[in-house]
């Protein structure tokens, strides 16, 4: 099926949804550039979390956010997802301008996966996808999923290796379980963009294998898809990862390709400590000290 295709209902929504932000489209947006940062600041309660950042990223790049605790990383993705606006600066989305556009018609077209899901209620992991095409956390009481929808939610169930565990309820789901769950969800209306909050946060060796193993499948199947993750642990880094924005104290210190961006001086100096970055089978490590000594 080609992305963007979901069923005959679901394509007519997102149609109208695009219809409804094109009016406000982002003017300096190039062809190609899903998300825009230029010179954002971001103010909260008189701190400043976010200073001067400016990257862009294209259809079919796969960005890491990277930086130390408290570097910004989970404020700026909120405001990519269009959860926050920027205090300074212009941010735009799928060629749409952020303080110019209905969020709400936006953020259908945007997969958004944090760590925080409010589910309180023990739906299948089969249910927690189909929540997926109407955007909500619980089943919206009397709605009837359509086939189709229904073969969507199949679709991602196998894509993402979750076969086994359809049935199986939310509260006894382990961390990766919910993650690539989350992801499933996320991708029911097989938007163009998404976004993940460390999705492979407190998981075991196994469950985040499983978990960046099923994202260089995705990437691979999907070559349009743009994607951003943020993480503070290199190993959590997939191998298609293709570009990095290093933040340290809510400032952009590098972006670009991942190659150029994750050396062992920038890296060093990110986090504030000596590391030396290594990379085998196209995944990245790192060590205490520098390489050498």
């Amino acid at each position: 099926m080609p992305y963007g295709r979901v069923t005959a209902s679901a394509a007519g929504q997102t149609a109208g949804r695009r219809g409804a932000v094109n009016q406000f489209a982002d003017e300096a947006a190039e062809p190609g550039t899903v998300l825009r940062a230029e010179r954002v600041d971001f103010q909260r309660a008189g701190r400043l979390l976010l200073e001067q950042v400016s990257f862009r990223v294209l259809a079919g790049e796969h960005w890491a956010l990277l930086g130390p605790n408290g570097a910004g990383k989970s404020t700026l993705l909120r405001i990519l997802a269009s959860y926050d606006h920027p205090t300074r600066g212009e941010v735009g989305i799928l060629g749409h301008r952020l303080g110019r556009v209905n969020v709400f018609t936006l953020r259908p077209l945007i997969g958004y996966v944090t760590p925080h899901h409010p589910l309180q209620t023990a739906l299948t992991v089969r249910e927690v996808v189909q929540t997926g095409a109407t955007g909500t956390i619980e089943l919206p009481p009397r709605r009837v999923a359509t086939g189709a929808e229904l073969r969507r939610v199949d679709e991602l169930i196998g894509l993402l290796g979750l076969g086994p565990l359809a049935g199986s309820r939310w509260p006894l789901l382990s961390q990766g379980e919910r993650a690539r769950t989350l992801i499933a969800r996320a991708l029911m209306t097989e938007p163009p963009l998404l976004l993940l909050d460390e999705p492979a946060a407190g998981l075991d060796v196994a469950g985040r294998e499983q978990l960046l193993a099923s994202l260089d499948d995705l990437r691979e199947r999907h070559p349009g898809l743009a994607s951003v993750l943020v993480t503070h642990h290199l190993e959590e880094l997939p191998a298609s990862t293709s570009h990095a924005l290093l933040l340290r104290g809510g400032r952009a210190l590098a972006a670009g390709p991942i190659a150029e961006v994750l050396t062992t001086e920038l890296a060093s100096e990110c986090f504030g400590y000596p590391v030396a970055i290594a990379r085998h089978a196209g995944r990245w490590a790192t060590v205490a000290g520098r390489a050498g000594r």
